[in-house]
C-alpha cells in the first residue's frame, strides 16, 4: 500500500493545479469551458483539449486510490468529463439541421459552428461571420468521446443520440475531399476567408472514424443498435490524402506544427513511420524556436507588425512576418507527450526542462502556460537580422487552457501515474506497427450452368451463382442502398448516409444482414451507364487495381473476399469460350499471384471462417424504420421474407437470385440506359462523316423517308449511327422514325439498339461517337475527379488555351462537372468522351501508382488527349485525321495502357491488326511496351500477320500498316547535364514530330530522330519539370522584378506572400508557363528558367528587371541557327515550328553536349542579362 506522503501528495497537488487552473472555470449548468476571462465563448476543439488533463487525472486517481475519498475524488472529477462532453453534444445537437445539409452539400454556408455561449449552448456568430467550418474540431470531439467510452464512461445515453452521432461521422468521412478553414480557424493563410484541404482536418477525421468503427456507444451495456459502422473505404481515402499531403499541411502553408496532432497523440493517424519522422524532423528545422513552435511560416497572429484593426492580410504583407512569427509553448507539451508514447525518455526530458523555463507562475506560485511569446516591437529590426537571438514576452491568454491542460496530461504521463494503454485504451499508438501481409480470397462463381460447364472444360471448376445458397449474392449498388439506411431517424429529420459508390474494401467483406449472409461484387463490375465494362480486358485491369490497392490498404481482421462473376459477356463472340484475357486472369489468381497480391481462389463456403465480417445491426427489424414491414417473416427460408430488399433496386424485380443481366449492359439492350431525359435544345455538333449525301425532296428539304430507308437498307453500323444522328439533330431524340410497324421505334431507342451491337462486336469508335450523341456520362465521374483533386492536382479539361481550356480546382458536383466537359468540348463529342475516360484512368492510377504524378501540380486533359493522338500519328505514320480515327479505336484498356506509357515515359510499340471477319471494324491497334531488342515478339507476329492480311481488306485503311517502332526498342542511356532536367527514371516516348522532309518514310537514317523532342512534348503536355524547379524560381524572384512569359507576368512580389515550398506557389508558376499551348515550346521555357536559376546561385544582388523569358529562347534559336547555317545545314533541316518561330531541330537537341539545348540558352541568357553579371561570367561568350 504506498503512502500518502509520496504520490498521493503528488497527485493531489495536481489535483489543486486542475482545480485552479481549469475546472473553476467550468460552467456549472452547461459543463462547458471558457476561452479565457476576456473571451467567454467556448470553442469546440479548446474544450475537448482543456478536460483531457481532468478525464487523466480521474484516471489517474482511479488506478492509485489509497482510499474511499481518492475513489470519490475519480468519481467526480469523471463526471466533470461527462457533463462537458454532453455539454459540446447539445450544442451540436441543436444544429442537426445543418448536419443534415452538410452531408449533401459540403459547404461552409451549412457547417456546424465553431464556437457557442458558454452559459446557454447556443449559437454566438452568424453562419457567415466566422470561419466555422473546422473538421478537425468535430473530428477531436468524436476521437475523444470513442476513447472515453472505451475507457468506461458513459457519455451518449438515448438511440437518438447514438443516430446523431452516426451523422456526425457522415459529417466528417467528407474530410478527404472538403476544404475547410482548418485548426488554426483561417483557411489559407493570408486569412482571407479562403478555405483550403488541411492534413490536420484530414488526419484527425482519419483517427475519428477508425476509433468508433463498430464502436458500441452504450459501452459494455449496449446492444447492436448503439453501435456505429464506419465505411473502411472513406478512412482508407483519408490515409491516401494524408500520404500525399504530408509533410504539407495545405496549400498555402509548407509546414504547420498542428501536424504533431496528426503523426503522435492524439491521432496516431499516419501509418508510414518514415513519413512521421520526416514531418516531424520539418516542424523542429523550420518551426521551432526558444519559446516554443511558430504555428506556420509568416503567421501574423499578435506579431508586432499585424495590423489590429483589420482581421485579413494583403498577399505582399506576409513577407513582414518572416522571422518574427509568434513561438507557442503548446507545441512542447505535443512533444512530451509523444515521447512518452514513443517510449523516449530523453525527448520528454529535454522538452519538459525547456517548457519549466517558459512557464510563468503567478501569485501563489502556480504554473501557468503562456498562450504565445512575442517579439517586443522595438526589438523586432534586431530579430529580422539575427532570428531567435531576441528576448521575447509572454502575450495572450494565461494559462493557455488547452496548452495547460496537455502539459498537466504529460506530466502525470511522465511521472508514471498514467499508462499510455490508459489514456490510449483503443490503441492507436500502434499504427505505425508493421501489418501482417494481406492474402486476398477469391471466389469465381458462374452466372449458368453453361458457363460453370464451360469453365470447367477449361480445368476452373467453380459454383455457380444458385449454388452458393444460402449465402446471397448482389451487385455492389445494393450495399450503397442498404448503407444510406444507417442513422437515419425521423424525428430529427436525419437521412442517412448519402448515396455513394462502394469501393473495394466494402464490397471485400462478408456481410451478416437478418441472419443471412451476404457477398457482395465488386463496383467495377457494376457499371451500367458506361462502356468500360464491355471491355474485358479493362475488367481484369480494373480487377488488378482492385487486387492491388486491397493487399496494400486492407486493416481489418480476417482476410479480405473478392467476389468475381462470370457472366456470358465475358464470353467470345461466339459464346462457347471464356474470353482470353479473362481466362488468363483467373489462371493466374489460381497460380496464387496477381496484380502484386497474393490470392487464394475457393469457395465461399471454404472463406465462411477466414473472412472479415460485418453486423449490419441496423438492418436488424426494429421499431423506428419504415424499412421492415409490420408483418416481418422470421422463416428465413421463404423467399418473400426478402421482399425488404425490392424497394433497393428498381431495375429488378426478382433480387433474391442475382441474376447478372441487371449488372451487365450489353445483356439488356432494351434497357434505357440514359441517365436523364434530354433537353429538347438541338446538339450542335460538327460531324465530317454525315453532311455528304443527304436525301432532299422537291422543295430542297431533307428528305427524311429516303432518309429512314437509307438506315433500312444500309448493313454498315457506321452509316446506320450516321443517319440517326442526322435525325437526332434535325428531329430532337424523341421523333419516331416509324421504322418497325408495330411499337414506337423513336431515334434514341434505336440509337440504344445500335449501342449494344455495337458492344456486341467491340466496335470502339462507333460506340464511343454514340456514347456523345446519348451524352452518356460515367457514373463515378465527379468522384475520379475528386480523388485527383484531393491529391493536390488541380485539372484543366478542353484543348489549351484558355479560354477554351477551364481549369477544375475543387470538387464539383456531377452534374455541374459533366456540363463544363461539355462546354469546355466545344460540342465535340469524341473530346467530351475521351476527357471522361481519361479522367477515370488517371484516378485509377492515382490510386494505385502515385508516384506517376511527382512533380506535377496540374493534369491537362486536353493536352494529354493531343499527345496522345500525336503519338499515334507518329508510331503508325499517319495523319492526324487517321490517328484521331485510330484513338477513338482504341479499346478502353489499350486507351489506358497508352496512357500509362505517356506518363511513366517507357517506350512502347504500336500495331494494327485487322479482324477479317468483320468489314465494319476499324483496324484493331494495339499498344505494348517494347523490350530491351528490336521489336516484341507481338510486334514481329503483327507485321507477318499484316502481311498476309493486306490482301483481304482495303488498302486505303492499311495505307500505314509498316513496323511502328521508330527507335527499335535502344534502351538510350542518355547522359543528363549538370542541372539533371528529366525526372529521374525517364526513358524515352516515342510520339510525332515533324520531321525534316529529307526523311526516308521507309527506313530511319538515326534510330534516335525525333526522341528529345517527343520527350519535350510529353513533359510539356504533362506540366512536368525537375525536382526543385519551384522553390529554384522562387530564387530567381528574389534577384529580378519578375519573369514574363508570352506577355504574361510573374511578379517577384509573390515570394512576398508565398514560401518556396507551398503548393500554391507551383500552381501559380504553372498557371504562367500554362499560357504557352505548344508543350515543347513550352518546356525550352522551362529549361530557360533553370538556367536563370544557375545565375541566382551567384553572389550578385540582382540580374535584372523583368526578365522575359521567351526572348531568351529565340537568342538561343538565332545563335543555334547561325552555328547550323555555318555548318552547312540548309533551309529545309532547318524549318520552323510556325507556331513559336523556333527550329524544329532545336527542339530535337538533347540538353547537353557541344550543340545540346542547355549550350544555347547559357550563351542566351548570359547575352540577355550581362550588364547585371561580373565580367568573368560574360566570358562565357
Amino acid at each position: 500500500m504506498r503512502s500518502r506522503s509520496n504520490s498521493g501528495v503528488r497527485l493531489d497537488g495536481y489535483a489543486r493545479l486542475v482545480h485552479q487552473t481549469i475546472l473553476c472555470h467550468q460552467n456549472p449548468v452547461t459543463g462547458l469551458l471558457p476561452a479565457s476571462y476576456d473571451q467567454k465563448d467556448a470553442w469546440v476543439r479548446d474544450n475537448v483539449y482543456s478536460i483531457l488533463a481532468v478525464w487523466g487525472l480521474g484516471l489517474a486517481y482511479r488506478k492509485n486510490a489509497d482510499l474511499d475519498e481518492d475513489k470519490a475524488k475519480a468519481y467526480e472529477l469523471e463526471q466533470s468529463v461527462v457533463k462537458l462532453m454532453r455539454g459540446l453534444l447539445h450544442c451540436m445537437i441543436r444544429q442537426v439541421d445543418k448536419v443534415e445539409s452538410f452531408k449533401y452539400s459540403q459547404s461552409t454556408k451549412d457547417s456546424l459552428h465553431a464556437k457557442y455561449n458558454t452559459k446557454t449552448c447556443a449559437t454566438v456568430v452568424g453562419d457567415d461571420q466566422w470561419g466555422h467550418l473546422q473538421l478537425d474540431a468535430t473530428s477531436v470531439y468524436l476521437l475523444f468521446l470513442a476513447q472515453m467510452t472505451a475507457s468506461g464512461l458513459h457519455i451518449i445515453h438515448s438511440l437518438d443520440e447514438v443516430n446523431f452521432i452516426q451523422n456526425l461521422v457522415f459529417y466528417i468521412e467528407a474530410a478527404y475531399k472538403t476544404a475547410d478553414f482548418g485548426i488554426w480557424e483561417r483557411g489559407d493563410k493570408t486569412n482571407q476567408g479562403i478555405s483550403e484541404l488541411n492534413a490536420s482536418s484530414v488526419g484527425m477525421a482519419k483517427a475519428a472514424l477508425e476509433a468508433l468503427d463498430e464502436l458500441d456507444l452504450f459501452g459494455v451495456k449496449g446492444g447492436p443498435q448503439s453501435v456505429i459502422h464506419v465505411l473502411a473505404d472513406e478512412v482508407q481515402h483519408c490515409q491516401s490524402i494524408l500520404n500525399s499531403i504530408l509533410p504539407r499541411a495545405s496549400t498555402s502553408k509548407e509546414v504547420d506544427a498542428s501536424l504533431l496532432s496528426v503523426i503522435s497523440f492524439p491521432a496516431f493517424a499516419v501509418e508510414d513511420n518514415q513519413l512521421v519522422e520526416i514531418t516531424k524532423q520539418e516542424i523542429i528545422t523550420k518551426l521551432q524556436g526558444r519559446y516554443g513552435c511558430c504555428r506556420f511560416l509568416r503567421d501574423g497572429y499578435k506579431t508586432p507588425k499585424e495590423d489590429p484593426n483589420r482581421l485579413y492580410y494583403e498577399p505582399a504583407e506576409l513577407k513582414l512576418f518572416e522571422n518574427i512569427e509568434c513561438e507557442w509553448p503548446l507545441f512542447w507539451t505535443y512533444f512530451i507527450l509523444d515521447g512518452v508514447f514513443s517510449g523516449n525518455a530523453e525527448q520528454v526530458q529535454e522538452y519538459r526542462e525547456a517548457l519549466e523555463e517558459v512557464l510563468i507562475k503567478d501569485k501563489n506560485g502556480v504554473p501557468l502556460l503562456p498562450e504565445l511569446y512575442s517579439v517586443p516591437p522595438d526589438k523586432v529590426d534586431e530579430e529580422y537580422q539575427n532570428p531567435h537571438t531576441v528576448d521575447r514576452v509572454p502575450m495572450g491568454k494565461l494559462p493557455h487552457m488547452w496548452g495547460q491542460s496537455l502539459y498537466i496530461l504529460g506530466s502525470l504521463m511522465a511521472e508514471g501515474f498514467l499508462a499510455p494503454g490508459e489514456i490510449d485504451p483503443l490503441n492507436r499508438r500502434f499504427s505505425t506497427v508493421p501489418k501482417p501481409d494481406v492474402v486476398v480470397q477469391v471466389c469465381i462463381l458462374a452466372e449458368t450452368e453453361e458457363i460453370k460447364a464451360i469453365l470447367k472444360g477449361t480445368g476452373i471448376d467453380v459454383e455457380t451463382i444458385a449454388e452458393v445458397y444460402p449465402i446471397r449474392v448482389q451487385p455492389a449498388r445494393i450495399l450503397s442502398h442498404i448503407y444510406s439506411s444507417l442513422g437515419c431517424n425521423s424525428r430529427m429529420k436525419l437521412s442517412g448516409r448519402p448515396y455513394r459508390h462502394m469501393g473495394v474494401l466494402g464490397t471485400s467483406k462478408l456481410y451478416d444482414i437478418r441472419q443471412t449472409i451476404f457477398t457482395f461484387t465488386p463496383q467495377f463490375i457494376d457499371q451500367q451507364q458506361f462502356y468500360l465494362a464491355l471491355d474485358n480486358q479493362m475488367i481484369v485491369e480494373m480487377l488488378r487495381t482492385d487486387l492491388s490497392y486491397l493487399c496494400s490498404r486492407w486493416r481489418m481482421t480476417g482476410q479480405p473476399t473478392i467476389t468475381f462473376p462470370i457472366s456470358h459477356t465475358m464470353l467470345d463472340e461466339d459464346g462457347t469460350s471464356l474470353n482470353s484475357s479473362i481466362l488468363a486472369a483467373l489462371r493466374k489468381m489460381q497460380d496464387g499471384y496477381f496484380g502484386g497480391a497474393r490470392i487464394q481462389t475457393g469457395k465461399l463456403s471454404e472463406f465462411l471462417t477466414t473472412s472479415c465480417y460485418t453486423h449490419l445491426s441496423f438492418m436488424d427489424p426494429g421499431p423506428e424504420s419504415k424499412l421492415y414491414s409490420e408483418d416481418y417473416d422470421d422463416n428465413y427460408n421463404e423467399l418473400e421474407s426478402y421482399d425488404w430488399m425490392n424497394g433497393y433496386d428498381s431495375t429488378s424485380n426478382d433480387v433474391q437470385m442475382y441474376i447478372p443481366a441487371k449488372i451487365f449492359q450489353a445483356s439488356r439492350p432494351s434497357f434505357n440506359l440514359l441517365d436523364s431525359p434530354h433537353s429538347p435544345q438541338e446538339d450542335q455538333v460538327p460531324s465530317v462523316r454525315v453532311e455528304t449525301h443527304l436525301p432532299r425532296d422537291q422543295s430542297g428539304d431533307v428528305d427524311f423517308k429516303a432518309l429512314i430507308l437509307q438506315l433500312k437498307e444500309t448493313s454498315s453500323l457506321q452509316e446506320q449511327a450516321d443517319i440517326l444522328y442526322m435525325l437526332y439533330t434535325m428531329k430532337g431524340p424523341d421523333w419516331d422514325t416509324g421504322l418497325y410497324d408495330e411499337g414506337n421505334a423513336t431515334v434514341r431507342e434505336l440509337l440504344i439498339e445500335l449501342y449494344s451491337k455495337a458492344g456486341e462486336i467491340r466496335h470502339w469508335g462507333l460506340i464511343r461517337y454514340i456514347s456523345g450523341i446519348l451524352r452518356k456520362k460515367v457514373e463515378a465521374l465527379d468522384e475520379a475527379c475528386t480523388d485527383l483533386l484531393s491529391h493536390q492536382k488541380q485539372l484543366t479539361v478542353g484543348l489549351p488555351p484558355e479560354p477554351r481550356e477551364k481549369t477544375i480546382s475543387a470538387p464539383l458536383p456531377y452534374e455541374v462537372l459533366t456540363r463544363l466537359i461539355d462546354e469546355a468540348s466545344e460540342e465535340d463529342m469524341n473530346i467530351s468522351v475521351l476527357t471522361q475516360e481519361i479522367l477515370v484512368y488517371l484516378a485509377m492510377y492515382m490510386r494505385t501508382q502515385p508516384g506517376l504524378f511527382a512533380e506535377m501540380f496540374r493534369l491537362r486533359i486536353g493536352l494529354i488527349i493531343q499527345v496522345m493522338a500525336t503519338e499515334l500519328a507518329h508510331s503508325l505514320r499517319c495523319s492526324a485525321e487517321e490517328a484521331t480515327d485510330g484513338l477513338m479505336n482504341l479499346s478502353p484498356s489499350a486507351m489506358k495502357n497508352l496512357l500509362h506509357h505517356i506518363l511513366s515515359g517507357k517506350e512502347f510499340g504500336v500495331e494494327r491488326s485487322v479482324r477479317p471477319t468483320d468489314s465494319n471494324a476499324s483496324p484493331a491497334i494495339s499498344i505494348h511496351e517494347i523490350g530491351a531488342v528490336g521489336a516484341t515478339k507481338t510486334e514481329r507476329t503483327g507485321i507477318t500477320q499484316l502481311k498476309s492480311e493486306i490482301k483481304q481488306v482495303d488498302l486505303r485503311r492499311l495505307s500505314v500498316a509498316t513496323e511502328a517502332q521508330s527507335n527499335n526498342g535502344h534502351s538510350l542511356g542518355i547522359e543528363l547535364m549538370s542541372p539533371s532536367f528529366l525526372s529521374p527514371g525517364i526513358s524515352v516516348t516515342p510520339s510525332s514530330g515533324s520531321f525534316p522532309s529529307t526523311h526516308d518514310e521507309d527506313t530511319f537514317k538515326d534510330n534516335r530522330q525525333g526522341q528529345w523532342q517527343r520527350r519535350r512534348r510529353l513533359d510539356g503536355a504533362l506540366n512536368r519539370v525537375p525536382i526543385g524547379f519551384y522553390q529554384k524560381v522562387w530564387k530567381v524572384l528574389q534577384k529580378c522584378h519578375g519573369l514574363s512569359v508570352e506577355g504574361f507576368v510573374l511578379p517577384s512580389s509573390t515570394t512576398r506572400e508565398m514560401t518556396p515550398g507551398e503548393i500554391k506557389f507551383s500552381v501559380h508558376v504553372e498557371s504562367v508557363l500554362n499560357r504557352v499551348p505548344q508543350p515543347e515550346y513550352r518546356q525550352l521555357l522551362v529549361e530557360a528558367i533553370l538556367v536563370l536559376t544557375m545565375m541566382a546561385d551567384i553572389e550578385i544582388h540582382s540580374i535584372g528587371s523583368i526578365i522575359a523569358v521567351e526572348k531568351i529562347v529565340h537568342i538561343a534559336n538565332d545563335l543555334f541557327l547561325q552555328e547550323q547555317k555555318t555548318l552547312g545545314a540548309d533551309d529545309i533541316m532547318l524549318a520552323k515550328d510556325p507556331a513559336s518561330g523556333i527550329c524544329t531541330l532545336l527542339y530535337d537537341s538533347a540538353p547537353s553536349g557541344r550543340f545540346g539545348t542547355m549550350t544555347y540558352l547559357s550563351k542566351a541568357a548570359a547575352t540577355y542579362v550581362q550588364e547585371f553579371l561580373p565580367h568573368s561570367i560574360c566570358a562565357m561568350q
